[in-house]
């Protein structure tokens, strides 16, 4: 995976997958006596369109100059997070993410970029109708896999870490590496990733980087507060 330049690695190769649960409670009768119908939390809708919960540039953690991408390019920059691009092969193919939907209110994005590092800082809200559990499931089933895209081959390696607390629905955390089949210095990709749900958003946030170096764990938890919070609020 060759290594872009500044604006286009930015636009193209960095950008913040996300998915939440709809489904409606029922009610049952035991032994003659009535049960309160239960309501899940995917049940809740939040109004309000995507594209105006995402936080605003001028919020991004400082060193993070940012850009709020097009509905096309939200969608398409969904493949970086996951290390699956659009067209691309995943064995085993049960593994497979889900294909991000294109338009304002069904994905947007933000991202900001530190040159200097190498890294970039995205936040991706998606609407979904599944519960964040389905996610936390297929990590735990599909710890590595491979992916195939024109002609290349990387190995798509994703863990399980100590969730965010947040005042949402349900979090999970993630740390992600993208290894190509061809190895040298800055072609591994690392991400570290807080995906939290509230209703029927997921919110995700990435923090990724080409470089040898730890994560910016502060200003990954800072654009995942301020996010949460602007969706919580909505």
């Amino acid at each position: 995976m060759a290594v872009a330049n500044s604006t286009r690695w930015r636009l193209r190769r960095v950008l913040p997958v996300v998915f939440v649960l709809v489904s409606a409670g029922c009610g049952a009768n035991v032994a003659g006596r009535p049960v309160a119908e239960v309501t899940t939390v995917g049940a809740r809708h939040v109004e309000a369109e995507l594209s105006t919960l995402l936080p605003d540039p001028t919020r991004f953690p400082a060193g993070y100059p940012a850009v709020v991408l097009s509905p096309e390019a939200a969608a398409q920059a969904a493949g970086d997070l996951t290390g699956v691009g659009q067209g691309a092969t995943v064995l085993p193919g049960e593994c497979a993410p889900d294909h991000p939907r294109t338009g304002s209110d069904l994905t947007a994005a933000a991202v900001g970029t530190d040159d200097a590092a190498r890294a970039t800082l995205t936040v991706e809200l998606t609407r979904t109708e599944q519960p964040l559990t389905a996610l936390r499931d297929r990590v735990a089933a599909c710890a590595a896999v491979r992916v195939r895209r024109a002609g290349a081959e990387t190995t798509v390696r994703t863990e399980l870490d100590a969730p965010p607390v947040a005042n949402l629905d349900d979090t999970v955390a993630l740390r992600r590496t993208v290894l190509p089949q061809v190895h040298g210095t800055g072609l591994t990709q690392s991400m570290m990733v807080f995906v939290g749900q509230f209703a029927d958003v997921r919110i995700t946030v990435a923090y990724m980087t080409f470089a040898e170096t730890p994560p910016d764990g502060v200003a990954l938890r800072e654009l995942f507060d301020t996010a949460a919070r602007k969706v919580r609020q909505s």
